[in-house]
């Protein structure tokens, strides 16, 4: 091996031996590949030496996920059995990323702090129903810092959840007076949920966007947003004839400017990428309409892009946004853009992409409900929930009476969205809306745990090495700034069996629900710590944050189709044995 490929290699391995230790892996091999730009002192914000840590957080999530999040299980099976397939894969990656930044953390700066501000997983969606409850995920409201700064932060972050007199201006006063940057954090430990657990061979991935300060997000929210993604030269060359292109604007205008930034381009080259399937009908049905008549291509499923992978449009709108542009093939001129709806995070994490590669986009806050279209949701999102005439308003705009049952959903999305300063009042929204501090800037961190489809970036790949007891396997993380695109292929190594290795990946509560005896087990005072991870992670619905850091366990809140109703007892009964016996590790637990 070449010095210089050797001291890449050590130098990744310094940087991130913290996580790597924590799950017992060696690297053996770093390959780094700029598909934009080039190394630079100021590629990143966080620095050279956390950068790596993001990247190798990303790897070591979609690794761990792969391998012992049951990927396939759900094939074939029926809703139930995949929903709970589903949801311990969300586990695995969430509990993986989780560990992966409190180790991350402890290299921060001592007055910095990551805060967690959008999550994927608070809603059903994707053909689940309400009673299947949250999937594990990491949400608003979870820190990773120092002890001192992680303490300060969460008393705070218990009045915006709690008091209804301590807004985002205080937090943001509170921040600058004890001089504590936080960067936010927009996460989705398992984009694609439902292909990794019916198999599919493309597109699970694991993304983390972490901003140089916190989004204007006030308590656990997720949604459902508008999104538009246009090549910034369409929206800019539109603005030059004093043309607005945005989300609302009709589609016919939309192809118009597409055609006039794209001379020569034909209807059926333009390719409009968006989420489909019958159940999405209500909502984006007349947007497919509205395309169809223009004589574009609506991509479908299968249909295989120019690098050969075929798309998906079951799920997953944020990889798209990486086809998004003007690009050449088979001797004509194509534009690819990505129109329709996606969930808050992934659509935050897509916009953010913006100005690192060239793009434009647009955004509508929609409801949770798939009752009406898309051109009404935008109206219905800003009616007063609490105004005496709220019902006959939403029928005004609908045209007729709901029932009691759906008009309440709606008045409690709007409540949400409002709740969680969600910004209502806006006829669009931009990424910079959601930015505290409108000049920002991002790292973008995806690790891919089967071949993507829009990158052409590889999953991970079992590396023969003709020894049955070395395993080794290569792992692919994307990195992304406003300075250019590096994609980094890491050689892991177990340095532990697979057997202990899954033991590794597996949060501590599933541990004993497969069989270890928690009564046996060397207690740590880390357990404390652990568990409380695992429990905000597994059942946040559960959840009732108290003062002085506490937290009250509401078990009747977790329904079976969440937690089985025997590992949910399981789960009581360690925890009562836990306060027993250690109450002082374990003060901050509260039990009814």
């Amino acid at each position: 091996m070449d010095p210089q490929r050797r001291d890449l290699i050590a130098q990744w391995a310094f940087d991130t031996r913290s996580i790597l230790g924590r799950f017992h892996l060696w690297l053996d091999d770093v390959e780094e590949h700029w598909i934009q730009g080039g190394p630079s002192d100021d590629f990143s914000f966080v620095g050279e030496s956390l950068q790596r840590a993001f990247a190798m957080t990303s790897a070591v999530t979609a690794l761990g996920t792969r391998l012992f999040g049951r990927w396939g299980e759900g094939r074939g099976q029926e809703k139930r059995d995949v929903n709970r397939v589903k949801k311990d894969a969300d586990a695995v990656s969430a509990y993986a990323m989780s560990e992966a930044l409190w180790y991350l953390s402890r290299s921060l700066p001592e007055n910095h702090a990551i805060l967690v501000s959008l999550g994927e997983g608070l809603m059903p969606k994707g053909g689940e129903t309400p009673e299947m409850g949250s999937n594990p995920q990491l949400g608003f409201g979870r820190v990773y810092a120092r002890p001192q700064v992680a303490k300060l932060l969460e008393k705070r972050i218990r009045w915006l959840i709690n008091e209804p007199g301590y807004a985002w201006d205080d937090f943001w006063r509170s921040l600058q007076t004890h001089n504590i940057t936080v960067w936010g954090a927009a996460i989705d430990t398992l984009e694609n949920t439902t292909l990794f657990a019916k198999g599919h061979p493309v597109g699970p991935l694991t993304v983390l966007h972490v901003f140089d300060q916190p989004l204007r997000v006030t308590r656990p929210y997720e949604g459902y947003m508008g999104t538009l993604t246009l090549p910034e030269r369409v929206v800019e060359e539109a603005a030059e004839r004093s043309i607005l292109i945005d989300y609302l604007t009709p589609r016919d205008r939309v192809l118009e400017a597409i055609q006039a930034a794209f001379p020569g381009v034909r209807n059926e080259n333009v390719h409009v990428w968006t989420l489909g399937g019958k159940a999405r009908e209500p909502r984006i049905g007349r947007l497919w309409e509205a395309w169809r008549q223009l004589g574009v291509h609506l991509v479908e499923d299968g249909w295989r892009l120019p690098n050969g992978f075929p798309s998906f449009t079951e799920s997953g709108t944020y990889a798209p946004s990486y086809v998004v542009g003007d690009f050449n093939w088979e001797g004509e001129r194509h534009v690819f853009i990505v129109d329709g709806y996606a969930a808050s995070a992934e659509a935050i994490q897509a916009a953010s992409l913006d100005p690192v590669l060239g793009l434009r986009t647009s955004l509508c806050i929609f409801s949770s409900k798939f009752a009406f279209s898309h051109d009404q949701e935008r109206h219905l999102m800003k009616l007063d929930p609490d105004a005496p005439d709220f019902l006959s308003r939403l029928a005004g705009q609908l045209g007729k009476p709901l029932d009691h049952a759906l008009a309440n959903a709606y008045r409690e999305s709007i409540r949400s969205a409002r709740d969680a300063d969600m910004p209502l009042g806006p006829r669009v929204l931009r990424i910079d809306d959601f930015m505290p501090q409108k000049a920002w800037r991002v790292i973008a961190t995806a690790g891919y745990m089967l071949p993507d489809p829009y990158t052409g970036a590889p999953g991970v790949e079992k590396i023969e090495t003709g020894d049955p007891d070395r395993h080794v396997y290569a792992v692919t993380t994307r990195v992304t700034t406003r300075k250019g695109v590096l994609q980094v292929r890491f050689e892991l190594r177990f340095t532990e069996s697979p057997a202990q290795m899954r033991l590794v990946f597996s949060p501590l509560l599933d541990r004993f629900y497969q069989g270890q005896d928690y009564r046996k087990r060397p207690v740590k005072v880390s357990d404390s710590g652990r568990i409380r991870n695992e429990l905000q992670t597994l059942m946040s619905e559960a959840i009732e944050y108290l003062e002085d850091n506490r937290l009250k366990i509401h078990f009747d809140r977790v329904g079976p189709e969440v937690i089985p109703p025997d590992k949910l007892n399981l789960i009581e009964e360690v925890l009562r044995w836990y306060a027993r016996t250690h109450p002082t590790w374990f003060s901050w637990l509260v039990l009814d």
